[in-house]
């Protein structure tokens, strides 16, 4: 039967989750996160999550953008995934299609994909005109059985560990910091995060957030660096950023702050650890080499000019 390409619906949340954890297994999804990527996505996102039907099941999704808090106007998003027992039969290229017509009808001049560095993958992405600029490295840590560092026996003068869950009152401190932390992270789109309110309603209440496990390093009082934990509240954990702000680099705060929110982790009885780095950003693989994350897929990310 032919592969039909049509919108998510609410009651597509389950086989959703059922797709996205078969084709990209180091990432956190549940039915509550699908719900909200689609009930709260800022309308300046444009964004429009397709799902490949087969035979009335879900072989695969797309979910696609612009990305609206990019200095660079007109810069789309896409990356169709497609469950491994369903490849081959169409459903990928007309995702991949649908979603480019949709990102130019609202003005994307280029589109962005992440594409899976193998052979089939690339030369699926070559073959539609996209081209190679980045790649990305997701990393594993066996979370149950890992050796994590022990906790120090005294911090230096002056520096205090928090949680994302101390700022429930007030998270603007980290909303600051993640403003200042994005705006260095390397990539093809540079992110500006300058509105808070929408910081609040798409990071800050995104229900994979864990703020308990999220911990932030103080320096006197104020943030200095932190990392955000996504979790499905079953097994995973992902590291969603971590980042330190500029005047603090250099001093292991980021290794304090991932150490800590590991152990609080496991503590919470979560087994897999993913994180994901730039291929560029040296310094974070280094302190997950550190931690034992070895890498367990690789992406490369791939864009085109449309027209």
């Amino acid at each position: 039967m032919a592969v039909i390409i049509r919108d998510f619906h609410p009651g597509d949340a389950e086989a959703v989750v059922r797709s996205r954890r078969a084709t990209v297994p180091f990432l956190a999804v549940t039915p509550r996160s699908v719900l909200f990527d689609v009930e709260t996505a800022n309308p300046a996102k444009r964004f429009r999550l397709l799902v490949a039907e087969e035979d009335g099941e879900v072989v695969g999704t797309a979910y696609a953008g612009i990305a609206y808090d990019s200095g660079v106007p007109g810069q789309g998003y896409v990356t169709p995934n497609v469950h491994p027992d369903h490849r081959g039969r169409g459903a990928g290229g007309s995702l991949l299609r649908t979603a480019e017509e949709h990102l130019a009808a609202h003005g994307a001049t280029t589109v962005h994909a992440w594409v899976r560095d193998d052979p089939h993958s690339t030369a699926f992405a070559a073959k539609r005109g996209y081209r190679p600029t980045r790649t990305a490295h997701f990393q594993h840590l066996d979370l149950a059985r890992a050796v994590l560092p022990e906790p120090p026996g005294a911090l230096p003068p002056g520096v205090a560990l928090r949680t994302a869950a101390d700022y429930e009152d007030d998270p603007r401190p980290l909303f600051e910091a993640d403003a200042e932390a994005t705006a260095d992270e390397p990539g093809d789109i540079a992110a500006v995060l300058d509105d808070f309110d929408d910081w609040v309603r798409h990071t800050w209440n995104n229900p994979l957030f864990d703020r308990h496990l999220s911990t932030v390093v103080t320096v006197d009082g104020r943030v200095a660096s932190y990392t955000a934990a996504h979790t499905d509240r079953e097994t995973r954990y992902v590291s969603g950023m971590t980042g330190t702000l500029r005047a603090h680099r250099g001093r292991g705060l980021a290794k304090l702050a991932k150490a800590d929110s590991l152990r609080r982790a496991r503590a919470a009885g979560l087994t897999d650890a993913y994180t994901s780095n730039d291929g560029a950003n040296g310094p974070m693989l280094a302190i997950n080499r550190w931690f034992g994350y070895g890498i367990c897929a690789t992406e490369v990310r791939h864009v085109r000019t449309l027209g």
